[in-house]
């Protein structure tokens, strides 16, 4: 029941499971070459992120600077949106905008690893009442080098990047584990050392004092019947290292619905932790029904009593994108329904 990633660093694609259509997604923006380049560069010489009940920002600008900031994580109040121009502009994110009525809460991008933290970005995120979701991807880095300490200046670099930018900042790292369709995915690294990586740089960006990032650990849905897709519990950190749970899912038949795509996961994740869960990447394709689906999406996050969504709104082997007016009436009405303030 899956469906899979578009990524970074060359191209973060997934093998879908026998019996499913492929789904490649065109490559998510990032930087021109030579300034992956050069920033890396730069690290390595040096030393080496609306929709909602209230504004992410209220929570930022809170004059304790030296306590966490905890973004609230009330049911319900967060719609979020990836856009392939990110992190290079925002237009994607407009024309969403444009097109749903609705200022989105979280904006995501996609981070390569020796990526800095793309603050220009996130400055322009928050202007907008946004918090920025950034997933980073350790696309052909060996996890028990960056357990080890390896990758130390680099994340260092990274970390005080975060701290100096003050407002909030949603990280995740090596999303989507428990598939096989990306380098730090099960067949390549054990669940052991993927949590002993995820713990040292939650560990390493603590120490450097990083009080605006909520963590989000994020799998991918379960498909038990060829065991491709497998139960995340191995892969788990542990309370003290996450914040948030992210769950990724797309629609991509006409006959799939939230509870079957998404419950089996979110049952899994809640015998592990009780932390808020955010459908953290997921759409639907024009042939599942795409004006059919989104009420369903909406509805189930109320059901489960979820943070919210965030919608890939990009062009991949399907066309993501809220374009169809019978979408977009969807897409609006489901705002209206549930609350969600438009822009």
């Amino acid at each position: 029941m899956l469906v899979g990633n578009v990524g970074r660093a060359g191209r973060h694609r997934q093998a879908p499971p026998p019996g499913l259509r492929p789904v490649v997604r065109r490559r998510r923006a990032r930087l021109p070459a030579i300034a992956v380049a050069l920033s890396a560069l730069t690290v390595l010489v040096l030393g080496f992120v609306t929709l909602s009940a209230g504004s992410p920002r209220h929570a930022a600008h809170s004059p304790h600077r030296g306590t966490p900031t905890g973004l609230p994580a009330t049911p319900g109040s967060y719609l979020g949106v990836y856009a392939e121009e990110a992190p290079l502009s925002y237009t994607g994110i407009s024309a969403f905008t444009k097109a749903t009525g609705v200022r989105p809460r979280l904006v995501v991008y996609y981070s390569g690893w020796w990526e800095p933290f793309q603050t220009s970005f996130a400055t322009t995120a928050a202007k907008h009442g946004a918090v920025p979701l950034v997933q980073i991807d350790p696309t052909n880095i060996r996890l028990a080098a960056i357990a080890s300490g390896k990758y130390d200046t680099y994340l260092t670099s990274y970390a005080e990047a975060v701290r100096r930018y003050h407002e909030p900042v949603i990280l995740g790292f090596g999303h989507e584990m428990n598939g096989v369709w990306f380098s730090w995915g099960y067949r390549y690294t054990t669940p052991a050392v993927f949590v002993a990586a995820w713990r040292h740089i939650v560990t390493l960006f603590r120490a450097v004092g990083t009080p605006n990032v909520t963590w989000l650990w994020t799998v991918n849905i379960i498909k038990t019947r060829n065991g491709q897709i497998r139960s995340p519990t191995p892969w788990w950190p542990g309370n003290s290292f996450v914040n948030w749970v992210g769950i990724d899912g797309y629609y991509l038949k006409p006959s799939w619905q939230f509870a079957p795509m998404f419950g089996p996961t979110i049952a899994a994740v809640r015998e592990l932790t009780g932390a808020p869960i955010l459908i953290s990447e997921t759409s639907a394709a024009p042939v599942a029904n795409q004006q059919e689906k989104i009420p369903d999406l909406f509805a189930g996050i109320r059901t489960y009593g979820l943070l919210g969504f965030v919608w890939f709104n990009a062009v991949a082997s399907y066309d993501y994108r809220i374009n169809d007016p019978a979408a977009i009436a969807a897409f609006r009405q489901g705002v209206r329904t549930y609350n969600y303030p438009a822009s």
